[in-house]
């Protein structure tokens, strides 16, 4: 309930002042958490053989939640002898009991919804109306989705038949842990192929708990196997002579190594990598759409999206009145504890993280960029960081190029569409774009000469399981969701 204030403070105080509060609402759902994970090997879990664990530490609180399972490369060894057994029968198995393996999963993920959301925000600090309403639902979705796929895989490419890979290794980031699983999982086992995956050092709750999903819908040993660890157990993942393919998501540095690593053998590769992807504004916007729209880009699972849109470019004639709607939007903007309802603004996921935005907000300031920041609090224990906007940013500065993955948004001006095509196409990424425009025809030509994988169109940050997501340059390659993500696990024959 909002505070009792007096009658004659003006409604601007009340609405966007310190004066409104809110009661908090914080998530009780039990989360249902181990004190130890295992690894998950052949249908069972299993100890590693390093006989070595490390802990999940919430961003929430910087509390350990949990001891992960430190897979060695005997372990993922296992692994993939468990999925190499597993594939014959699994990749023979006709297409619709394979659906039906995707569908009863999807409905078990349904069942036990709130729970995994609880499970995904104390792990990775993302406020729990978002792993609520999005990355729960989203991730049921790709299974939904992908079991209508699994018996009309003829149909994809009419006059070809797609035949599984073999064994598939997969690796998953920390910002969207259980949602990137799935959209390496489901397409995977809709094409016939069996997978051994990692998911990140900092979020492995969630990727375990789905583990007895799995056990529960009655897959197949073997079919799904889950090794945890840091760097080396990726490299053992990836490096391993039994994949066929490797998928990855993840930073564009890592992604590179993978690549040279991968160089001169015949496994399959595709690679989902950084973004700076420019949200652009032209002066026919309707203003205060356009405005939730940058919000939503920038500061959604704050800030730590591959596609946020992190560079906002705003036709002059309106960049002055754009600057203020998005200074007073952002004073409402509820940073703090990401188990309650009303947080918008939740933990950032690591002390490291942390570190690299605070160091380049402050390369910003220091190149002469205007930083602004809301007055908010900042829970004292935990990983946080206030919303924040540069303006007065120009193309040689290091927020303008440099992928910050955090609550930071660097804005420019242009003049005319060419020169917003020509700032917004000078970056080595090319995974995202937004425009806000009144004219369809300015929207088509914007579409097509802006060198994205994905150009949103009076909208941001839509995804949906039947349209490819992928990027351009030093954003990687390939394709997921849609039939062209299925293509990118299957041989045409």
């Amino acid at each position: 309930m909002p505070a009792k204030t007096s009658k004659r403070q003006p409604a601007r105080e009340l609405l966007f002042g310190n004066l409104w509060e809110y009661d908090p609402a914080p998530e009780t759902a039990s989360p249902q958490l181990q004190s130890r994970y295992q690894l998950f090997i052949d249908g069972k879990f299993t100890a590693p053989k390093t006989k070595k664990y490390f802990p999940s530490i919430s961003p929430r609180n910087e509390e350990t939640l949990a001891e992960i399972a430190l897979a060695g490369a005997a372990d993922v060894d296992a692994a993939y002898a468990a999925a190499a057994k597993a594939f014959p029968a699994w990749s023979k198995l006709p297409g619709a009991e394979r659906g039906k393996y995707l569908y009863r999963i999807a409905r078990l993920l349904q069942d036990r919804a709130r729970e995994f959301a609880v499970a995904e925000t104390l792990d990775g600090g993302k406020p729990i109306k978002e792993s609520r309403d999005f990355d729960v639902p989203m991730a049921a979705a790709h299974f939904f989705y992908h079991a209508g796929w699994a018996d009309k895989l003829n149909s994809v490419t009419p006059g070809k038949t797609l035949a599984p890979l073999g064994v598939v290794g997969q690796i998953i980031p920390w910002n969207f842990p259980l949602l990137m699983l799935a959209w390496k999982l489901a397409p995977a086992l809709a094409c016939g192929n069996t997978l051994v995956l990692k998911p990140a050092e900092t979020t492995s709750i969630t990727c375990m708990k789905f583990a007895t999903l799995l056990l529960e819908a009655g897959l197949p040993p073997g079919v799904v196997n889950f090794v945890t660890g840091a760097g080396e157990t990726g490299a053992a993942v990836v490096n391993h002579p039994t994949a066929k393919k490797i998928a990855f998501t993840g930073s564009t540095a890592v992604g590179k190594s993978i690549q040279h690593a991968l160089a001169g053998t015949d496994k399959k590769l595709t690679l989902e990598l950084g973004g700076k992807a420019a949200n652009i504004v032209f002066e026919d916007a309707a203003i205060d759409q356009a405005v939730e729209g940058i919000i939503n880009g920038i500061f959604f699972n704050q800030g730590h999206v591959c596609c946020a849109g992190s560079r906002l470019l705003v036709q002059e004639s309106i960049a002055d009145r754009v600057l203020a709607k998005i200074k007073i939007r952002l004073r409402s903007l509820r940073v703090g504890d990401p188990l309650d309802k009303n947080t918008d603004i939740g933990a950032i996921n690591s002390q490291k993280q942390l570190e690299k935005i605070r160091e380049l907000v402050d390369a910003g300031v220091n190149e002469g960029a205007e930083l602004y920041q809301p007055a908010c609090s900042i829970p004292s224990k935990g990983f946080y960081y206030p919303p924040s906007i540069f303006s007065g940013v120009t193309l040689s500065q290091h927020i303008a190029r440099e992928e910050i993955f955090g609550p930071v948004l660097s804005i420019l001006t242009f003049r005319t569409p060419e020169e917003a095509i020509e700032k917004a196409n000078n970056t080595a990424f090319g995974l995202s774009a937004g425009v806000w425009t009144d004219k369809g025809s300015l929207i088509l030509k914007m579409s097509t000469e802006l060198k994205a994988g994905v150009v949103w169109a009076n909208t941001y940050n839509k995804f949906d399981p039947t349209s490819p997501f992928g990027g351009f340059k030093e954003s990687g390659f390939g394709r997921e969701g849609g039939k062209q993500g299925l293509l990118e696990y299957a041989q045409l024959i």
